[in-house]
């Protein structure tokens, strides 16, 4: 008995084009999904990093009864905003202890407690140490080191918030930022914004949180702690000669954030040509990273990848989502501890 033969039938061009187009459409429809769920969990870890280091300063707090330094300054150091001083151990490096770090601390701590002393900088054999904790998940741009001040520093998304003024010696624009008392440079009393940058209110104190050879109470956060900025994100510099997010470095833009509300940082991702201070820094607005090359790390905006806004530790240990769409007002509010005014107020 003969059985019957099938034959089975070639797809034709048009038909295997018409597959090629439904399964490009539907990339397509999944791809922007893949990455939105991606980004959230990205933004998911970039929050709880943040959690941790706010416990973590806390927990630092608790044992010292007051914050860490921003950056600690030695004697010899005449301007903290330049890469070529011996500038000293940041805020993270003496809080390694508080992050599951306390070796890593361990293997320079005779340079940390000699720093102050005799400028010791053993302290920056660490420098090169990736630290998971620090990294935000959405900038890409963190596996490559920073090249400056010797070279080989890791790098890190989130700063120390030292407030509304500008991280310099002496006044300019009707501000102070930092004053020398003695041989050591320290967080002025007077930290009034500046008026030629169109910083509202004209005239209000902004110290921040923590900031150079200063050390405060929480309970001297006197607009509240849950009002007040202690950690801000910030994003890495695009090339390896831009110190812009790196962990160990105490200068403005690489772990401090500095001048938050001013006519050139008024709010989050903003950072066109010229905007940040940052000494070496590499001018790209193209990338949201624009910069005056000239200057010193004076002043830094917050900066993330996250969509539309950054996240921020507050000194209560919460973090929020500020938008980039708040008010320069309001964003000055936030960095300043004691201006008597909260974000929201009206003078």
């Amino acid at each position: 008995m003969n059985r019957p033969r099938f034959q089975h039938r070639a797809f034709t061009l048009i038909e295997l084009l018409v597959v090629i187009a439904i399964i490009a459409i539907l990339i397509g429809l999944l791809l922007p999904a893949v990455q939105k769920v991606r980004e959230a969990a990205a933004r998911t870890q970039c929050r709880n990093n943040l959690k941790q280091l706010g416990l973590a300063c806390h927990n630092y707090a608790d044992v010292h009864k007051t914050l860490p330094h921003a950056v600690q300054l030695h004697a010899s150091v005449a301007d903290p905003a330049r890469l070529n001083q011996n500038f000293g151990p940041n805020w993270i490096v003496l809080m390694l202890p508080y992050i599951e770090q306390e070796n890593l601390y361990r293997s320079v701590s005779t340079s940390i407690d000699q720093y102050m002393i005799n400028g010791n900088n053993g302290w920056r054999a660490i420098r090169s140490t990736e630290l998971k904790l620090l990294r935000c998940p959405s900038d890409s741009y963190g596996n490559t080191k920073a090249a400056p001040a010797g070279g080989n520093w890791a790098r890190g998304n989130y700063a120390a918030n030292a407030g509304n003024g500008m991280f310099w010696i002496g006044s300019g624009s009707g501000e102070h930022g930092l004053t020398r008392s003695g041989n050591l440079i320290v967080e002025s009393g007077q930290n009034i914004v500046g008026y030629n940058y169109g910083v509202p209110p004209p005239g209000v104190p902004g110290m921040g949180v923590m900031s150079a050879n200063s050390s405060i109470a929480i309970q001297n956060i006197y607009d509240g702690s849950s009002n007040t900025a202690m950690i801000d994100e910030i994003r890495v510099g695009w090339n390896e000669n831009d110190i812009r997010g790196t962990w160990a470095m105490g200068l403005v833009g690489a772990s401090i954030i500095s001048a938050s509300g001013r006519g050139d940082s008024p709010r989050p991702n903003l950072s066109l040509h010229h905007y940040d201070d940052i000494d070496n820094c590499q001018d790209n607005p193209a990338l949201n990273m624009g910069c005056c090359p000239g200057c010193g790390s004076w002043q830094v905006t917050a900066k993330s990848f996250h969509p539309g806004g950054v996240q921020i530790c507050f000194a209560d240990g919460s973090v929020r989502y500020i938008t980039n769409s708040i008010s320069q007002r309001d964003y000055q509010l936030l960095h300043g501890r004691a201006d008597g005014l909260v974000p929201g107020d009206q003078q």
